[in-house]
């Protein structure tokens, strides 16, 4: 039995305009046919965060939120850049895994594109009164196959919140759509990235579709 594919980054990499701010993404093959621009927002710098914060904040200002919901960990730093820039204070984080203060709460499993296995997004029973009978936005880095933002959204509902809109730095190809339903209306987006095949010179191209 071979091994498993090791994800490996490449020597190329993909520009993209985040809103006016262009970042050099790294491209890493996932699998033999399959590489991504990888954004660790986290690694980009404080001008970067504050900028995406505040452009998200821009679009995502007319809706009227209450409060900010963002999934650990790289929806993090976005949960608090936006809600910093739309003059909020109070913010939820969805955890990944089981804390010593989440002895009870609210449970979604998930996939991800970047992460091997099933996962969980984990809500403390303590923030739903932060939630209840509120407008609710949540944010991420990127959004790819959808299933993180769509739990997220569902933790939310489930806590008595209104889901009225959903902010990413990036969206990624197109598979999100399908998995978000009518919720993809919803996805308020500063850039798109495609993903890329490999090419017959052992260089990566865009897919198409991915678009």
């Amino acid at each position: 039995m071979s091994d498993p594919f090791q994800p490996v980054v490449t020597s190329q990499h993909h520009t993209v305009s985040v809103d006016g701010f262009p970042v050099e993404l790294p491209l890493v093959a996932i699998k033999p046919d399959l590489a991504i621009s990888l954004m660790m927002v986290i690694d980009l710098g404080v001008r970067f965060g504050a900028h995406c914060g505040e452009k998200l904040a821009e679009a995502l200002a007319p809706l009227k939120p209450d409060i900010v919901v963002g999934a650990a960990t790289l929806g993090i730093p976005v949960a608090i850049e936006v809600t910093r820039a739309l003059g909020l204070d109070r913010y939820v984080i969805l955890q990944k895994s089981p804390k010593v203060h989440l002895g009870s709460a609210l449970e979604q499993k998930i996939t991800s594109i970047t992460s091997k296995g099933a996962q969980r997004l984990l809500l403390d029973a303590r923030a739903v009164p932060l939630l209840k009978g509120r407008r609710v936005v949540v944010v991420d880095d990127v959004v790819a196959s959808g299933s993180s933002l769509k739990g997220s959204a569902e933790l939310v509902r489930q806590a008595g919140g209104e889901v009225v809109g959903l902010g990413v730095i990036l969206t990624e190809a197109r598979e999100w759509e399908g998995v978000l339903g009518d919720d993809a209306a919803l996805v308020h987006a500063l850039a798109h990235i495609p993903q890329f095949r490999p090419a017959d010179d052992r260089t990566w191209v865009i897919r198409p579709e991915t678009v």
